[in-house]
Parts: C-alpha cells; structure tokens; sequence
C-alpha cells in the first residue's frame, strides 16, 4: 500500500513539474505581433485547462502527501 501510494506521489509531481512548465508567461498569440507587454488577458482554451489542471496536480501532490504522513506515523 505504502508502495502504491510513493509512486503515485512521484507521478504526480512529475506531471505538476511538466505542467508547470508548459505555462509561459507573455508567450500568447499577441506576443508572435510583439503584444505581449504587461496588458491584462484572460486564459483561453488550452492555456485555461493547463492552469486548471495544474491547480488539480497540486491539490493532488497535497493530498498525497498527508496520506502518506498518516500512514508513516
């Protein structure tokens, strides 16, 4: 169990790394015509799932990691 529960740790975190990564800042479809200034721009398709997602891998790595700090005590 304890095995099941240390490798799903190591998945997660490896997806949250990767999606966390995927995130660039000022790197939108404004930045190709040099409009990737400071200006305000909401998250669209791809780019609102992978923020979302990433909020889900963290909830999850949390998660995880409690239970397995329940279960070692």
């Amino acid at each position: 169990m304890r095995t099941v529960i240390i490798v799903s740790q190591i998945a997660i975190s490896t997806l949250l790394i990767a999606a966390i990564l995927m995130q660039n800042r000022g790197s939108g479809v404004s930045a190709i015509f040099g409009g990737g200034g400071g200006a305000y721009r909401t998250k669209r398709g791809f780019e609102k799932w992978l923020h979302v997602f990433t909020i889900v891998l963290a909830i999850l790595f949390v998660s995880v990691g409690v239970i397995n700090l329940i279960i070692a005590v």
